[in-house]
C-alpha cells in the first residue's frame, strides 16, 4: 500500500512539475515562451540583430554593452545622488542624461536604440539591457547573460555625477560603485567589458581607439596588456583619463583607471588573476551582470526571459600572449602572487584593425 502511494504521489508530483513548465504559444504563430512577457523580444532581438548589429562584434554593440552601465549605475543606496537604477532614463531623459561629462558620447548608442521602442512593445530599461545582452553574444568568449523583463520606465531623470570617469581616484570610483551596491571585485570583473571596448571621446583627437588587441573576442588579453609598461605619450593624462598606453604605435589606448585599478592593492590580485582565465572571467563578468542589469528593480515582479538571449559566438581557444617584443620584463607586476607563464607573439606589432572585418580604417566597417 505504501509504495502504491508513493508512485501515485510521483505522479502527481510530475505531472505538477510538467504543467509548471508548459509553455505559451506566441502572437507571431512561431514562437513559444515559457512567459507570453518574453514573446515580445524574440521579434526585438531578430531586428537588432540584422539592423543594428548586423551579427558582428562591431561599434553598435560595444556601445550598447557601454550604455547597459551608463544607464543602471544611476543609482545611490545613500539617496546622495536621485535615480531608479536600470530603467531606461537614459533614454527617456535624454537630452539631459547624455549631456553628463562622464557620457560623452553615449548618445550614439541613445540614438541607435530609440527607434526600437517604437516598433517593439518594450520599455526603455528591458530594451537597454536586452540590446547589451544580445549583442554581446556576437562576440566571441562572451557569456550568455541573463536577461529579466518588466522594467517601468523611469519617472525621474538620473543625477550627474552617478557615472565614474577614467580620470577619478580609485577611492572616488570604489565609492561611487559602493553606494550602487557594488565591490572592488565586482567592479574588475565588469571591466572584462574593455576587452570588446573602443573609445571614441577619451582622446578627442582619436576615434575607434581599442583597449586591447583584440578588441572584437570577449578574452583576458586586456588584463594582461594593461599591466605592460606604457611607452607613449597621451594627450594629458587626468584630463582625459588616458594612459600612457603599452602598444601606442599599433593604435592601442589604455585608459587612467584600468591602470590605476589594475595597480591598486585591494584590487591588483583579482586583476591579475583574470589572466588567461577565460572561463573564470566570462562567468564573474555574467554573475556581476545579472546584479547591474537590475540595479533598483524589484526582482520579484520581473520574468526571466532569459531563454530568448543567443547562445554566443564560442571562443577559438588562445591562451594570453605577450603582443610581439613584449615579455615578463615589461609587466608592472603589483600583486605578489605568482605570474602566470605566457607565450610571446611572434614578429613585430602590426596596428590594431579598426573593424571585425579586419580593416584599418574605421570607413571601411560597412563593407
Amino acid at each position: 500500500m505504501a509504495f502504491g502511494i508513493s508512485v501515485i504521489l510521483l505522479a502527481f508530483a510530475t505531472a505538477v512539475q510538467a504543467a509548471s513548465y508548459k509553455r505559451v504559444a506566441c502572437p507571431d504563430g512561431v514562437h513559444t515562451a515559457s512567459h507570453q512577457a518574453c514573446c515580445a523580444f524574440f521579434a526585438l532581438r531578430d531586428d537588432l540583430q540584422e539592423n543594428l548589429f548586423d551579427n558582428t562584434c562591431g561599434e553598435d554593440v560595444h556601445e550598447s554593452l557601454r550604455l547597459t552601465f551608463h544607464d543602471a549605475i544611476g543609482f545611490s543606496a545613500s539617496g546622495k545622488f536621485k535615480g531608479t537604477g536600470a530603467d531606461g532614463s537614459m533614454i527617456i531623459f535624454d537630452e539631459i542624461e547624455t549631456a553628463f561629462p562622464a557620457n560623452n558620447g553615449i548618445d550614439d548608442s541613445v540614438d541607435a536604440l530609440s527607434p526600437f521602442l517604437a516598433t517593439h512593445n518594450v520599455t526603455a530599461g528591458d530594451l537597454i539591457q536586452f540590446a547589451g545582452a544580445v549583442g554581446i553574444t556576437n562576440c566571441p568568449g562572451a557569456p550568455r547573460l541573463q536577461f529579466l523583463a518588466g522594467r517601468p520606465n523611469a519617472l525621474i531623470p538620473a543625477d550627474i555625477g552617478t557615472v565614474p570617469e577614467p580620470q577619478d581616484s580609485v577611492n572616488s570610483i570604489f565609492a561611487r560603485m559602493a553606494d550602487a551596491g557594488f565591490s572592488p571585485n565586482d567592479l574588475i570583473h565588469l571591466l572584462a567589458s574593455h576587452s570588446i571596448a573602443r573609445a571614441d571621446h577619451v582622446d578627442p583627437t582619436i576615434q575607434a581607439v581599442p583597449f586591447d588587441s583584440t578588441p572584437f573576442t570577449f578574452d583576458t588579453q586586456i588584463f594582461l596588456e594593461v599591466l605592460l609598461k606604457g611607452t607613449g605619450v597621451p594627450g594629458t593624462p587626468g584630463n582625459l583619463g588616458e594612459s600612457l598606453s603599452p602598444l601606442p604605435a599599433e593604435g592601442e589606448l589604455r585608459l587612467l583607471s584600468d591602470f590605476a585599478l589594475a595597480r591598486d592593492p585591494r584590487t591588483a590580485c583579482t586583476w591579475q588573476g583574470l589572466i588567461n582565465q577565460q572561463e573564470k572571467m566570462a562567468a564573474n563578468f555574467a554573475e556581476v551582470m545579472s546584479r547591474l542589469a537590475v540595479v533598483g528593480q524589484n526582482t520579484r515582479k520581473l520574468v526571466d526571459c532569459s531563454e530568448v538571449i543567443p547562445i554566443p559566438k564560442p571562443v577559438v581557444k588562445k591562451p594570453a600572449t605577450y603582443p610581439a617584443t613584449k615579455t615578463f620584463r615589461d609587466i608592472e607586476k603589483a600583486c605578489p602572487s605568482p605570474f602566470p607563464v605566457l607565450g610571446t607573439d611572434r614578429g613585430a606589432q602590426t596596428k590594431i584593425p579598426a573593424c571585425p572585418n579586419g580593416d584599418v580604417d574605421i570607413e571601411d566597417c560597412s563593407d
